[in-house]
């Protein structure tokens, strides 16, 4: 059975609640050899933290621009703290889920734009000191994420880490290849209307590609109900890591390569982004 990481599943949300465990054990069943489960503020730290351990998976620590209104001021020194504490920690892969996001109409307006963007950039900061990879919330903010990322990184170093549910253009796609990132896909492009991204993932290089399903969200086409169907009391699919290899079989096709050879190059992808997993792993 081929090997899957799925780099980005917020294991810890509500939907999870009733049935976690066996949720889990769906995804090992189906070959999800390990989940990243990142964080999205300072209220879940010890709980990503918590279930990595429980699960045997790999946890990030960061504050998610969705919740920059309402961190407290001293949640970055928070999370420096926790940092330094988790150092020795091998389940902790990365500073994430970071980034900025200017699909929210609230947030491409002041205070809340300038205020993600300084949660952004102190956290990148954050990331380069404790010497951890990052995983990237990429919405419509392609360009102003990698003004960050290029200001911050001295020339000779790269990043290491994730653009999270990546769905730019060409050319910002080659910009975080060449900053040293690796582009996260998903259950978006399970969907035949993803023109754009559909064509990203058939040929963008093998080697820029991991695999998430950032579940319990973007589900793949097949869980999905429009808000139509769902009106007439049709229920939303909910994604969970076991939808990981359905998901990679579309890749997979798009790209006219075998789902074998997509597992092994993604697996390597995915460590190659966050070093820390290679011991996770199991033998």
């Amino acid at each position: 059975m081929p090997v899957w990481i799925d780099t980005h599943c917020h294991l810890d949300a509500a939907e999870f609640a009733a049935d976690r465990t066996a949720m889990r054990a769906r995804g090992s069943a189906a070959g999800v050899s390990l989940c990243v489960l990142p964080a999205v503020g300072a209220f879940n730290f010890a709980a990503v933290r918590e279930m990595a351990h429980q699960f045997g998976d790999g946890y990030a620590l960061g504050i998610h621009p969705l919740y920059v209104r309402q961190a407290a001021d001293g949640d970055l020194a928070l999370l420096d703290a926790e940092l330094a504490l988790r150092k020795t920690d091998p389940r902790l892969v990365a500073v994430g889920e970071i980034g900025l996001d200017y699909f929210v109409p609230e947030l491409t307006q002041s205070p809340l734009r300038e205020r993600q963007e300084f949660f952004y950039r102190e956290q990148l900061k954050l990331a380069r000191k404790h010497g951890l990879p990052v995983i990237l919330h990429v919405r419509r903010s392609a360009d102003r994420l990698l003004k960050h990322l290029r200001d911050l990184a001295p020339q000779a170093e790269a990043w290491q880490g994730i653009g999270h549910a990546f769905n730019g253009s060409d050319q910002q796609a080659g910009e975080f290849l060449k900053l040293g990132l690796k582009l996260g896909f998903g259950g978006a492009v399970t969907f035949e209307r993803a023109l754009q991204l559909r064509r990203l993932a058939a040929e963008l290089p093998l080697s820029a590609l991991v695999m998430e399903t950032d579940a319990p969200d973007i589900a793949p086409h097949w869980l999905y109900s429009t808000a139509e169907q769902r009106a007439q009391g049709q229920a939303q699919g909910r994604n969970e890591p076991a939808e990981l290899p359905r998901i990679a079989a579309v890749v997979a096709q798009l790209r006219g390569i075998t789902v074998d050879e997509l597992a092994a190059a993604t697996t390597a992808n995915a460590l190659a982004a966050l070093p820390r997993l290679q011991k996770l792993l199991p033998c």
